[in-house]
């Protein structure tokens, strides 16, 4: 995946004006005490651009319209309507809120309920903008009722109307494409109604009109405009804003959201699908819903999947990142091709966190519906640490019980690459270890020597273990950090077997076997 082009820096920096409270407006947190499938769930906004995440019917819209109820210009029904006696259930809905608002001291915030009691909402509104980007912005223009006079042979605009700079230079870097010449069109000359156009000043014939748009491209205009036309401070509010958009063009403006919540201090809340729109994004702005439970931190969306039972798994594996990700796949291979057990059952992810890893494995064999268990592998210093403590787990295959344990660790007492380099480079001479790296390495056997000095090297140089992959990947003619990883992973997996076996070994019987033939 692409690195955003969003700087660290910026992240940090929004992050901590978050935490300052420096802001003249800024919802900080809600608790749901009550509404629809959530019960006493909380969710703190610690950056100023959110995102929702989760599988259909999970919670994520719910979210979204608790975000917005708590302000006034946004009506309970556009999220919450009441339809007679057929959602009693309304009764007793309640969701409190801790704001920063420009009529409170600097730095402090305000408490706030919203609460459906009897027949309607209770709200200690607060005055905010708040724009809304539903959906509906991804309808054809020729599936929309309130388009239809623009689509006769005889209409003539009443007007026309140039989007300014802003909005063209966000379009062009989210599209790629230039925007200098895309026009409101209205119908009437009070603006009420508008469609988009595209006209070619050199080329008239080249002319079109929203009607002929992608989906994608009318999308992002749509939203573009509306968020440059938001006031500063203005909470926005954007459903599933990957709809009809390219990955490429997803992660852009994500990006541009980021921005313009540092230069117009707005906040920006959306629902989404998409691991692009995760990508540039920091954990602590990525929040997960799926059954009536809400977590903090980046999960992918396959791993979401796997959590939710929306794949066919035998066993899912979470981790801590994306090297201890691989480190896991190359590990339980090595384990099931000695073992004679079935590795293609296994599904393996990511989830940016011991915490999240150990608390949504827990999650998930503490669910009674699952039909799959859940272990976590962390790193070995995590053995040391309270709260870490492997707990055991059971579940039935084929009218057999099999036990195992919850959690289980990487070797040595720090992060596993450290662990994996300094094994291989005590051995180098050992069992032709060299020889085998470098084919692992994809570089041919004169090389071992220059293998040999890169590992030499980097064992006294480096100061971050985190690093030494890509700086040897540097040395050998630029090889690539990923294949430099799993090279040196798979080395030292086929080569100390028994220290394999300690990782895998708590877990067996939770691992299937593979299928006799018959």
């Amino acid at each position: 995946m692409t690195k955003s082009e969003i700087r660290d820096s910026e992240i940090r920096a929004l992050a901590e004006r978050v935490r300052k409270r420096a802001y003249r407006k800024y919802l900080t947190s809600m608790r749901l005490v009550k509404i629809r499938s959530f019960s006493d769930r909380e969710i703190r906004f610690d950056f100023p651009v959110t995102a929702l995440v989760g599988p259909n019917g999970a919670g994520k819209t719910t979210i979204l319209g608790a975000a917005g109820l708590i302000y006034e210009k946004v009506k309970p029904r556009r999220f919450f309507v009441k339809s007679g006696a057929y959602d009693d259930s309304m009764k007793g809905w309640r969701v409190e809120y801790d704001l920063v608002d420009s009529s409170q001291k600097p730095g402090s915030t305000l408490s706030r309920t919203a609460s459906y009691l009897r027949a309607k909402w209770n709200r200690d509104a607060v005055k905010r903008d708040v724009v809304i980007i539903g959906i509906a912005r991804t309808l054809p223009a020729s599936e929309r009722n309130d388009l239809y006079r623009f689509a006769r042979n005889d209409f003539s605009a009443a007007g026309e109307v140039s989007f300014d700079p802003p909005v063209i230079d966000a379009v062009q870097r989210i599209l790629g494409k230039d925007a200098d010449n895309y026009l409101k069109v209205a119908a009437d000359k009070a603006g009420r109604s508008q469609i988009f156009a595209l006209r070619d000043a050199g080329q008239p014939d080249g002319s079109y009109s929203e009607f002929h748009f992608g989906a994608g491209e009318a999308s992002i205009i749509r939203i573009v405009s509306k968020v440059e036309d938001a006031a500063d401070d203005s909470l926005i509010l954007i459903e599933e804003i990957e709809n009809g958009l390219h990955p490429v063009a997803t992660r852009r403006l994500v990006e541009y959201l980021i921005d313009v919540a540092r230069r117009k201090s707005c906040q920006i809340i959306f629902t989404t699908h998409s691991n692009d729109a995760l990508a540039p994004l920091p954990t602590d702005a990525v929040w997960s819903s799926y059954k009536g439970r809400l977590t903090q931190g980046k999960l992918d969306v396959a791993a979401l999947r796997t959590l939710t039972g929306q794949i066919d798994a035998q066993l899912a594996v979470f981790t801590e990142d994306r090297f201890d990700e691989m480190f896991a796949d190359v590990t339980l291979r090595s384990y099931a091709q000695r073992k004679s057990l079935d590795r293609s059952s296994i599904k393996i992810h990511a989830l940016g966190g011991a915490a999240p890893a150990r608390d949504h494995t827990r999650f998930h064999n503490g669910n009674p519906t699952r039909t799959f268990p859940a272990v976590c592998m962390l790193d070995g210093d995590k053995s040391l640490e309270d709260g870490y403590e492997p707990r055991a787990v059971t579940h039935v295959r084929g009218g057999i019980e099999q036990a195992g344990v919850d959690i289980v660790f990487a070797p040595g007492s720090s992060d596993p690459e450290q662990h994996v380099f300094e094994t291989i480079f005590s051995n180098l001479e050992k069992g032709n270890l060299v020889g085998k790296l470098t084919l692992a390495l994809q570089l041919d056997t004169p090389m071992q020597s220059r293998v040999r000095e890169s590992i030499t090297e980097r064992a006294s140089t480096n100061r971050d273990p985190h690093l030494i992959f890509a700086q040897i990947g540097e040395d050998l003619d630029f090889l690539s950090e990923s294949v430099v990883q799993r090279a040196f992973v798979t080395t030292w997996a086929y080569a100390f077997a028994d220290e394999v076996d300690a990782i895998w070994d708590p877990v067996r019987s939770l691992i299937p076997a593979v299928a006799n033939d018959v």
